[in-house]
């Protein structure tokens, strides 16, 4: 599967830190603390062995980097899916996206603190390395050669078991070598801003957040240089975000045609859309938080009502959203009703242009904005207790986005 050069570097079982930044550890460090290992102060951060991986494990730019320029040597194609850890199904699936679209595979664990607000979950949110490794160790896909990139050099073998080739498991100090500030009047250094494409749906919510997140990911493309990059459609906004930032600064790894949105992963028995998150959720939480995407249906149903029907009239958009928000409302009073402890917020439901992210006027129609327009984004975000869901619906020919 791996080159030689990965081959051989899994044969030594331990590389201390250092500029090679390749780590096996054959243990945990059992003196770290619950406290510690829940904070941002994580394992990488401090600069500790990360926990014993089958697939190799990258703490630094130099050590990456190094191994990046041997797959370019062997013109070999590299995927890459970035994450912050807490990995569900939604990024296994993207991973086997990617091992089944190139030759190489490398997925990157790092909780940004760039894109949180103080008040924010920095500290909180779920951090579980371990598990992370093990679970993407048991990715794998079959591919035969002629579903390699026809760059790679052939293989004896008619078929391939392709599993993920490296991890970026980068500190706090590897990503911002100046300090990072949460708070945006307090950083120093350089910071990449997407204007007129952050301010709406989530921006709006989150102010700075996608200042954030195209810092870190222009960090993330400048390190691992990737054939392909793939993102999950949950984030459809951050995703459109980053395929203009990718235009605009004439990337080339990747192109703006290989970042690639793929479709939200769902849990299969009421569609909640999977989220770290959701492992904030308490029972009663977890009952109604299908609410926000049963909203976005009947919206999307409102929306679509009268298509081929003759003489069928196309509702508004300002009679959609109110048709979910109050099914929103329904909810919540069946929650009472029912006795759950829990509390319920609708944060937003709005409807955008895909290309450009403007607000739809309230009186838009289906069939006034056309079929050559460009699809709409119905999404929204709600509070489900202390934890913020997220979700989107696309209206219209979403293959010029989901692909």
């Amino acid at each position: 599967m791996f080159p030689f050069y990965l081959s051989h570097l899994r044969q030594a079982p331990y590389f201390t830190p250092g500029a090679l930044g390749f780590h096996r550890s054959p243990h945990l460090i059992s003196v770290l603390s619950r406290k510690l290992m829940s904070t941002a102060t994580t394992r990488s951060n401090l600069s500790l062995p990360p926990p014993e991986s089958d697939i190799p494990i990258f703490t630094t730019v130099a050590s990456y980097r190094e191994w990046r320029r041997k797959a370019f040597i062997e013109n070999r194609s590299v995927g890459f899916v970035p994450t912050m850890g807490a990995l569900h199904e939604g990024h296994l699936g993207l991973v086997r996206r990617s091992l089944s679209e190139n030759d190489l595979t490398v997925l990157s664990i790092f909780v940004n603190p760039a894109q949180f607000a103080p008040h924010e979950d920095l500290e909180t949110y779920p951090r579980t390395l371990e598990r992370d490794l093990k679970v993407l160790a048991e990715q794998q896909v079959v591919a035969s050669n002629s579903d390699m990139s026809s760059n790679s050099i052939p293989t004896l073998d008619s078929n391939q078991v392709k599993r993920p080739s490296a991890v970026f498991l980068p500190s706090v100090r590897e990503m911002y070598p100046g300090g990072i500030e949460q708070e945006i009047v307090k950083q120093r250094g350089t910071f990449v801003e997407v204007t007129a494409y952050g301010e709406q749906m989530e921006g709006k919510s989150r102010p700075g957040f996608f200042r954030g997140v195209a810092t870190v990911v222009t960090k993330l493309f400048n390190v691992i240089q990737p054939t392909n990059a793939y993102f999950g459609q949950k984030d459809i906004q951050q995703a459109l975000l980053l395929r203009h930032m990718v235009t605009d600064l004439l990337l080339s790894h990747p192109s703006p045609d290989h970042l690639h949105i793929v479709p939200t992963a769902r849990d299969p028995s009421d569609n909640l859309a999977l989220s770290s998150r959701n492992a904030y959720l308490s029972p009663a939480g977890r009952k109604v938080a299908p609410t926000l995407y049963a909203a976005l249906k009947a919206a999307e149903e409102c929306w679509l009502a009268g298509e081929g029907d003759e003489g069928g009239k196309n509702k508004n958009k300002k009679e959609c959203v109110e048709i979910a928000r109050a099914l929103v409302e329904r909810r919540i009073e069946e929650a009472r009703y029912h006795g759950l402890d829990v509390e319920i917020t609708l944060d937003y439901i709005e409807m955008n242009d895909a290309g450009t992210f403007e607000i739809l006027d309230d009186s838009d129609t289906r069939s006034f904005r056309g079929n050559e327009a460009a699809p709409v984004i119905l999404s929204g975000a709600m509070w489900v207790d202390r934890t913020r869901l997220i979700d989107n619906l696309l209206l219209g020919d979403f293959g010029t986005v989901v692909r």
